[in-house]
């Protein structure tokens, strides 16, 4: 089991003078992968859409080529003259729908711990995200996985609602009533493969969300050698933030250890209320993911 070891979690606030070195508009094409990946648009794409970030206010991939008008990052002019054209208006990240009733998780998650969750705290991350996004220059263009894997750790405001959309429309999406119940095919192949078993990942996923100290999400990832993992992160960190996290891979399936998520049901006993996510994981969603991670 992989299980990421806590950084300094110490978020100074401000930014430094070369916090956004490196970033520049085209970044919208990198990968949501891995940091030294590029996840093809088309894969992005099917990774947004899935989600449910696709159509949710995101800007995906704007600038396929470097073309008159269009950012140049070969030092010569990108428009008529010397002036570089101004950047794309940052379009702003919008709640997606749940898709399902409040209650359609009960009792494995409680209809007002889903309403609080969703409408109050998922929006917020999105209002905030917003928020800091007019303040920070260097994302303009960015869809949502550009701008994970372009954030510094200084730039908590971006971090931090960044991670909470993004986490939290991943979370949704992994519980959603209808799918199979345990995992078939290629994904029950490598959850053998990699991890030893069925019952040896959910032990293991289950160590990973339980140990989290304090508030944070544990995860399935698929990593550079399309091999499956587990890791936890804190906050709203997640595996697509390169220069934020030690490992990074593409996240299948998360679970939300804020006790925001479960402690109207649950109080302080994490534990159960992990047995009860494991009842409610939408495996045909997990394994859509799989297949977009490892084409």
């Amino acid at each position: 089991m992989h299980v990421q070891k806590d950084r300094n979690q110490t978020d100074a606030g401000r930014r430094t003078p070369d916090a956004d070195a490196g970033l520049n508009r085209t970044n919208s094409l990198h990968s949501c992968y891995l940091h030294t990946k590029t996840l093809e648009p088309m894969r992005k794409r099917e990774f947004l859409r899935l989600t449910g970030i696709m159509g949710a206010g995101v800007v995906v991939a704007p600038f396929f080529a470097c073309g008159p008008g269009e950012p140049n990052t070969e030092g010569g002019n990108a428009s008529e003259g010397d002036v570089p054209p101004p950047p794309p208006p940052m379009k702003e990240f919008t709640l997606p729908e749940l898709g399902y009733a409040f209650d359609a998780l009960a009792p494995s998650i409680d209809a007002m711990t889903m309403e609080i969750h969703h409408g109050k705290h998922h929006a917020g991350y999105v209002r905030k995200l917003n928020a800091a996004l007019a303040e920070t220059p260097g994302f303009e263009g960015l869809d949502i996985a550009g701008i994970l894997e372009n954030v510094s750790p200084d730039q908590s405001g971006v971090r931090n609602n960044g991670g909470g959309h993004f986490n939290h429309s991943m979370f949704w999406k992994v519980m959603e009533p209808g799918g199979a119940n345990a995992p078939s095919g290629d994904l029950a192949a490598a959850i053998d493969r990699d991890l030893g078993s069925y019952d040896a990942f959910k032990e293991s996923f289950f160590s990973a969300a339980k140990s989290r100290f304090g508030s944070g999400w544990a995860w399935l990832c698929v990593g550079e050698n399309k091999k499956l993992f587990i890791m936890s992160t804190a906050n709203q960190d997640n595996p697509l933030m390169n220069k934020v996290v030690e490992q990074t891979g593409m996240p299948i399936l998360g679970i939300d250890v804020w006790e925001h998520a479960y402690y109207l049901n649950y109080q302080n006993m994490r534990g159960d209320y992990i047995n009860a996510f494991m009842e409610v994981i939408n495996w045909d969603r997990v394994a859509e993911y799989y297949a977009v991670a490892v084409s």
